[in-house]
């Protein structure tokens, strides 16, 4: 499939983005570091700061990176963008308001994967871009989406009751969309986003939760 940009282009994206945006890079990380804080210290209110807290993400990166920074290069952005705000939307609306989306690390098969595919996100990833050549700040940067969205899966996989499926179409459907980036324009490191697409979607439509059961 033949792009609208340039591999160039692409990475200028990241460089006027990331320059944009710092520090706000840092805050990113101490958001994450909260959510994986409250997954394993959980207590009353905890569901609430973390949906929150991703519901903030999805629209940062649906409003400030997809339509105020790649647009510049790829008007489907818009189209990005508004997907971006609606999961948004989902996630406050089912973790926040009806309070449907639960999450506690557990010392099983799914909260071990989950939380490598949070350190992947939040360290593995950047460090494969630097070896891959793509180095600060013509790189994505975590809060852009292939990271986040990784990160979002880590999250959904300590989910403690069966995940409401409408929450994972648009990750689900951002990871094969966001995989062409690997192919298309050499960010090797997003090969990852479609493996936790795949794996995170299998295990939340298939497993059984060991808490009670969310209906969708």
């Amino acid at each position: 499939m033949k792009l609208p940009f340039t591999v160039e282009q692409f990475l200028q994206v990241f460089k006027n983005y990331n320059n944009a945006i710092f520090p706000m890079q840092i805050v990113f990380y101490l958001l994450a570091l909260t959510i994986i804080f409250l997954s394993i210290k959980k207590s009353k209110g905890t569901d609430k700061i973390i949906n929150s807290i991703i519901a903030f993400f999805w629209l940062w990166m649906g409003i400030i990176y997809h339509m105020i920074f790649f647009t510049t290069i790829n008007k489907a952005a818009y189209l990005f963008g508004g997907f971006f705000i609606i999961q948004a939307m989902l996630f406050f609306y089912y973790g926040v308001i009806k309070q449907r989306l639960s999450y506690s690390f557990t010392q099983n098969i799914f909260g071990i994967l989950g939380l490598l595919l949070i350190i992947f996100a939040l360290v593995v990833y950047p460090l494969l871009g630097y070896v891959y050549g793509h180095m600060y700040p013509l790189a994505p940067t975590f809060g852009a989406p292939c990271p986040t969205t990784i990160f979002t899966f880590g999250v959904f996989l300590l989910s403690e009751t069966k995940l409401v499926k409408i929450v994972l179409i648009i990750p689900f459907l951002w990871s094969l969309l966001g995989f062409s980036a690997a192919t298309n324009l050499g960010i090797k490191e997003d090969t990852a986003l479609l493996i936790a697409g795949f794996l995170t979607t299998a295990i939340l439509l298939f497993r059984k939760p060991n808490v009670q059961t969310v209906q969708s």
